[in-house]
């Protein structure tokens, strides 16, 4: 079970609502509320970075990179 994880942060400030982020996300964990984007389904979020890399102005940020080291595969 998982206690803690990162989550995409989303500022809303710079957010168009422009819906690409709810649009495109793979296991739906973003919708698109009054306020704007939120990551309503956290446990879904799979930290794709998908939302980040379509949003086109940026308002959405990845803290981290997950990356594999195929090596220890």
């Amino acid at each position: 079970m998982v206690d803690q994880w990162t989550l995409p942060e989303i500022d809303l400030a710079l957010c168009t609502r422009c819906g690409q982020c709810v649009a495109q996300c793979p296991t739906q964990a973003v919708e698109m509320q009054a306020t704007g984007p939120v990551i309503v389904r956290p446990a879904d979020c799979t930290y794709c970075t998908t939302c980040e890399a379509v949003c086109p102005v940026g308002a959405i940020t990845c803290a981290f990179e997950i990356a594999w080291d195929k090596s220890a595969f």
